[in-house]
């Protein structure tokens, strides 16, 4: 059974909207029907079509993205509204796949965003420069079709490269990074190669505030699918100007495995200052706490010969910061370890038995033999007096193995 997906994003030369848009069909050679019929939705054709060329960058193979303009079209193809409103219409009277104009939109008001606050304009009298050619919304829209594709997924990207010196606008000579990339990337680990020129775009830098917002990749449970590169137009001797897409596999089930694989944070920590009584009400208020899966209480000797009260909680990985407050509050411990861990789940129902004319819960699951495992449910044979006569009702219960 496949886990979800995470990309990650190796900024090896540097990140602009032609660069993703390559590496991430050359890592996924399927999506490429869906985004160059996405693409040709929106832009005319007599403008040019999407074109994925076959090339190499610093002797790595890559793929180059781009638009293949015919010969036939004038010395200005590019005659489009370059108003955010006027792109954001565009884009939504165009007939695309799911969720590929929310995507592409949200990508696109990050940069109107950002040109409002640096320019003291509304968002809507925004006009982009940097999307004045078809070529440009082309990558945004590509970029929103593969967004769309792989949802849900998640995103990480490595230190981005700073580059330096000064890049030619429409406003003149600005620094590197450009003030509209600096803008979208706050928060983004940087580094300085050496190697100089812009090197992430502001159209890159959109696509990656709207996809990884200065996020990192899971420590563990990563399968490794495929891998893509895509090139930027420029080459550099000190390396490859490349991006680098790898994909993903996170908590994937090995074959032949029966039931179900996925992730659980692991929360535990030492007491050695409540009575046992104070332990017992907030291990009871943990095991309510919403995703805390199961809690368990051990006893181990401190030093000095202190004991303690080892208390480990198997949580769901969303609910970690809240469970972390709640244990903060509940107990006297001033630390929690945690860590994430893998776990295989076998498949299991929840069905009604009758047992000497009483109704009883039990579980049943599947061995990976197909062998029935049945379990009667300890709160069921609680309202019965005496320990053999709880014991027989369960043991008639789980083998009953063909009750409903």
């Amino acid at each position: 059974m496949p886990g979800r997906l995470h990309v990650h994003l190796d900024a090896v030369g540097g990140v602009a909207g032609d660069m993703f848009v390559a590496a991430l069909l050359d890592a996924r050679p399927d999506l490429r029907a869906r985004v160059f019929a996405d693409v040709a939705a929106v832009v005319p054709a007599a403008c040019g079509q999407p074109a994925l060329t076959e090339g190499t960058s610093g002797g790595i193979a890559v793929q180059r993205f781009g638009l293949a303009v015919p010969a036939s079209a004038g010395d200005d193809p590019h005659d489009h509204g370059t108003r955010f409103a006027d792109l954001v219409r565009r884009v939504a009277a165009a007939s695309l796949h799911p969720d590929t104009a929310e995507q592409a939109t949200a990508i696109l008001r990050r940069l109107g965003d950002c040109e409002s606050r640096l320019h003291r304009v509304p968002l809507d009298e925004v006009h982009f420069h940097e999307l004045a050619d078809w070529d440009s919304l082309m990558d945004v829209v590509a970029a929103g079709s593969i967004a769309a594709a792989l949802s849900p997924c998640s995103w990480s990207v490595s230190d981005l490269p700073r580059g330096g010196g000064m890049v030619r606008t429409q406003h003149g000579l600005l620094p590197v990074p450009a003030p509209a990339t600096a803008d979208l990337l706050r928060g983004f680990r940087w580094r300085d190669d050496g190697i100089g020129g812009e090197r992430v775009t502001p159209t890159g830098a959109a696509i990656l505030a709207h996809l990884a917002p200065a996020a990192q990749p899971p420590a563990e449970g990563l399968v490794l699918q495929s891998i893509g590169t895509g090139a930027g137009a420029r080459e550099m001797a000190a390396m490859p100007n490349v991006l680098r897409a790898l994909i993903f596999a996170v908590d994937a089930q090995p074959a032949d495995m029966p039931g179900h694989a996925d992730a659980v944070i692991v929360l535990s920590f030492d007491i050695d200052d409540m009575t046992g009584e104070e332990v017992g009400v907030a291990a009871e208020h943990l095991r309510a706490a919403e995703g805390v899966l199961d809690l368990a209480i051990g006893s181990r000797q401190g030093k000095k010969g202190r004991p303690l009260t080892d208390l480990r909680l198997l949580i769901r990985p969303d609910a970690l910061a809240a469970v972390s407050r709640l244990c903060f509050l509940e107990t006297s411990t001033i630390g929690l370890r945690w860590r994430r861990e893998q776990r295989f789940c076998l498949a299991r129902s929840t069905e009604s038995c009758d047992v000497e004319g009483e109704t009883l819960r039990r579980k049943r699951s599947a061995r990976p033999d197909g062998r029935p495992a049945l379990k009667i449910e300890s709160d069921d044979l609680a309202r019965f007096d005496g320990l053999t006569h709880r014991r027989a009702m369960k043991f008639r219960g789980e083998q009953g193995q063909e009750d409903s």
